[in-house]
């Protein structure tokens, strides 16, 4: 956890040993392209991603069995035929709570909470700061001590969560391996849920609170080989999480979309096998 300083007008660019500089900084650099694009980036996935968690339209293939992961699992009255192979033990829901509203809110702690992303809004969306060389217009500051940035230090418990539903979602993608006759079939969106699922683990076990998880608390990595193997993979794997936090981004809003112009008629699945 972050402690804030004792007295905040005394610490960073207000510290009274810093130069006085009236320009907020002397960086001529394009510096604001960065934070620029990223809360765009974040804009345009929050808003497809909430459009798309309430409008309960075409989110379900019934010949082929695919189901967008927005709506993964569905367990309402509400979801279409087909689509609740977890049973439904919650009723009717009103168009304003989203079919997938149990797991939805987790996934978001998840990705709210994840180291990346906090660097990316906190530099984005709060300016805190901006860039490197460049002063926030926070005058003061309480780190990660009081709402709503206490909640950041449930990221593990969010992160046990999002495992759970990557085994959800796998289902998902094994099912999806479901010809139109009934058998064993492979069509486009088949292979474009695999893509997505195997990129999500990817995410997710690359998380820091994997890397605790696997190799954490150990005093001695040569006492706990397997630990240490798997703590070297996932830190391998943490390596690209800024990349991989991004590219799963994009494989939801393509694997929903393409879902939707299946179920909604507009397409057609291009299969490959049945």
């Amino acid at each position: 956890m972050s402690a804030p300083p004792k007295n905040p007008e005394s610490a960073g660019v207000g510290a009274p040993t810093r130069a006085r500089i009236a320009e907020r900084t002397l960086r001529t650099d394009r510096w604001w392209l960065a934070p620029l694009l990223t809360v765009l980036g974040l804009s345009v996935f929050v808003v497809y991603a909430s459009v798309r968690s309430w409008v309960r339209t075409a989110y379900f293939v019934e010949d082929y069995h695919y189901l967008t992961p927005f709506y993964s699992p569905c367990l309402s009255d509400s979801c279409v035929p087909g689509s609740s192979d977890f049973g439904t033990p919650i009723g009717e829901l009103p168009m304003i709570i989203p079919l997938g509203f149990l797991v939805l809110p987790f996934l978001l702690g998840f990705r709210l909470t994840c180291y990346y992303y906090r660097k990316a809004y906190y530099r984005s969306v709060w300016f805190s700061p901006p860039a490197c060389a460049v002063a926030e217009p926070h005058r003061t500051y309480t780190g990660e001590t009081r709402l709503p940035l206490i909640v950041q230090n449930a990221h593990r418990y969010f992160f046990y969560v999002a495992l759970v539903v990557s085994l959800i979602n796998t289902y998902d993608a094994i099912r999806a391996f479901h010809g139109a006759d009934g058998g064993f079939g492979i069509g486009l969106g088949t292979l474009i849920m695999v893509c997505n699922v195997i990129l999500l683990w990817a995410y997710t076990v690359s998380c820091h609170s994997c890397r605790h998880v696997t190799g954490g608390r150990l005093t001695h990595f040569s006492k706990h080989p397997i630990r240490y193997r798997l703590w070297t993979w996932v830190s391998t794997l943490n390596t690209r999480h800024m990349q991989l936090a991004w590219t799963t981004l994009a494989t939801l809003i393509v694997t929903d979309f393409y879902v939707m112009l299946v179920a909604s008629g507009t397409i057609s699945d291009l299969r490959l096998i049945n």
